[in-house]
């Protein structure tokens, strides 16, 4: 499954597409089955909203304790809000949606992009 999110202009809150509009919760994000055209359909509309977001593109999400998650680790804490403070932002509303990304089970994985500085 995939879902597409960039990052809103106006705060930098990351955000989900659903059916035509930007929605802060990833619980509230549309899903695309693996090779659906029209989540490239969605990334290429959101994309062409250059005032509004920045740095649209779609994830991979998988199965979580009642709901789904994404599959990066990186992504899980994009999704969870700009903070690592469970009282703070999205993390403070709590519920399912919020456990389902805090407690995903063991398919996080580094997205591979760590640049190295050689030292002389």
């Amino acid at each position: 499954m995939k879902a597409l999110t960039a990052n809103r202009l106006d705060d930098g809150e990351v955000v989900f597409w659903n059916a035509g509009r930007w929605v802060e919760r990833f619980a509230d994000a549309q899903l695309w089955d693996e090779g659906d055209a029209t989540a490239e359909e969605a990334e290429g509309h959101g994309k062409a909203q250059p005032t509004r977001v920045v740095d649209v593109y779609l994830i991979d999400v998988i199965p979580s304790e009642g709901g789904w998650a994404p599959l990066s680790y990186r992504e899980r804490i994009r999704a969870l809000g700009p903070t690592n403070k469970p009282e703070h932002g999205k993390q403070a509303e709590g519920g399912a949606a919020v456990d389902a990304l805090t407690h995903a089970a063991g398919a996080a994985r580094s997205t591979g992009r760590v640049n190295l500085i050689k030292r002389k």
